[in-house]
């Protein structure tokens, strides 16, 4: 092949191919085809032997004079840059601007003198502040949003003002999972729930569990809730959806649920209330300092005597609630209890908080009270040694532990209502059992 001509004399023009002289293979017809292809389209290929000379198309500048607008200087407004800055702890109002390029003395007499700049006041660190400003750092533009609510501080006629703008508010709702190591905030603070849902959980299991008393290590907890968000920022927490707690190796469920009426609560798969007429302890959190016992050493009248209630110590001021709904049938002084609140309920049972403080508000004899309505604060009067509540269980006017009683059951979802319930938690009921599934705390979202 070295120095053959392929258009010598004699030979015809060939495509070379791997085999000189073979018939054409698929590959080659595939080539042909593609020729062909092209060929149709339109589409031509050139080919230029090697060491072609190519002159240069020749260029030429070409200069015009434009003419611009004799308002070009007014009619572009000078440039704004826009920044967000996070409110770090101890941040001043003068740190979080000039970290957002202000430079504005006007605006930081504004900002310390105007009642309406209080709302950069009541940001907590974290928060998002938008900062826009013009050539030099004056101040063009500020928003933020504090929770639902958003406020925007603008110029109008030179001044500064605040002005309120709505907000978009979306609602997630979000599965958190944790584990008892020590308290129940302990363990929620753990995972990052927030303590209005840790107050919800602990009072949609308050009937069932004494946070004061049945927690163990080890204990497991999951809670799905509502959480408002704003700029994809979380601002509040809404509604406890569903949750489950394994105490003692019981495992408790309670899933929210509002009846054709608009009522609402707290029922298990079943249907079974979660609620119970009576809550375990009259406090959300505190410790107890004295049990119920038939002999105890009176450390006021040092005496042998029974102890019949609970004693549960708190700071003076502590919110005292009644465990259940009834009727106030004593709110006043009495001897040794102090100050004295007596609630008739239902059936047999009566309820007695002594040492109190102050009576809640509007309790008197007479009085309607639900259950989870404050009846007073804790405090030391009568015979006490120190800021406590004692507590009184009643049956029959006979004082019965609390701590053991088991407590009647409230009422449950109505048979004809049974089906929509259960079509109604199933979404949580499937929510539940992902984060039972985890071996480990769960933190998930969704739309």
């Amino acid at each position: 092949m070295t120095g053959a001509d392929p258009a010598a004399p004699g030979r015809e023009p060939c495509i070379l191919a791997d085999g000189h002289g073979a018939t054409p293979g698929p590959r080659l017809r595939w080539r042909v085809a593609g020729v062909a292809a092209l060929a149709l389209f339109g589409a031509a290929a050139f080919g230029l032997a090697p060491d072609t000379a190519l002159e240069a198309p020749t260029q030429q500048p070409v200069v015009r004079e434009l003419a611009l607008p004799d308002d070009l200087g007014t009619s572009m407004p000078p440039a704004v840059v826009w920044r967000e800055e996070r409110v770090r702890r101890g941040d001043t109002i003068g740190a979080l601007l000039a970290r957002a390029g202000v430079d504005d003395p006007e605006a930081m007499t504004w900002f310390s003198t105007d009642p309406a700049a209080r709302p950069l006041y009541q940001l907590r660190p974290g928060r998002a502040v938008r900062v826009a400003t013009r050539d030099g750092g004056a101040l063009a533009e500020l928003k933020v949003v504090n929770g639902a609510e958003s406020t925007a501080i603008v110029r109008d006629a030179g001044r500064l003002v605040a002005r309120p703008e709505g907000v978009a508010v979306e609602v997630r709702r979000e599965l958190r999972a944790g584990v008892i190591q020590g308290s129940l905030f302990g363990a929620a603070d753990a995972i990052g729930l927030p303590d209005a849902i840790t107050m919800a959980l602990a009072d949609a299991f308050s009937g069932d569990i004494d946070f004061h008393l049945d927690l163990r290590r080890g204990d497991r907890f999951a809670v799905l809730y509502e959480m408002q968000v704003v700029d994809g920022e979380p601002v509040q927490a809404g509604r406890v959806l569903a949750a489950e707690f394994e105490n003692r190796g019981r495992v408790l469920r309670a899933f929210r649920w509002t009846a054709p009426d608009g009522s609402d609560g707290y029922y298990d798969e079943e249907g079974r209330n979660a609620r119970k007429s009576f809550l375990r302890s009259p406090m959300a959190f505190s410790r107890v300092t004295s049990g119920f016992s038939l002999a105890r050493f009176h450390p006021i009248l040092a005496s042998w005597r029974a102890h019949t209630g609970v004693d549960y110590g708190a700071p003076t001021g502590t919110p005292v609630r009644a465990t259940g709904e009834g009727t106030v049938a004593y709110a006043g002084w009495k001897t040794g209890y102090g100050n004295l609140v007596v609630v008739r309920h239902a059936g047999a049972y009566s309820t007695w908080y002594g040492h109190l403080s102050k009576l809640g508000p509007g309790v008197r004899a007479g009085a309607r009270v639900r259950q989870g309505d404050t009846v007073g604060l804790v405090g030391q009067t009568g015979w006490a040694t120190g800021p406590h509540l004692h507590y009184e269980f009643r049956v029959n006017d006979t004082p019965r532990n609390p701590q053991t009683l088991v407590l009647p059951a409230a009422e449950p979802v109505p048979a004809a209502q049974r089906a929509a319930f259960r079509a109604a938690i199933a979404p949580q009921v499937e929510g539940l059992a992902v984060a039972r599934a985890s071996p480990h705390a769960v933190i998930a979202s969704a739309e």
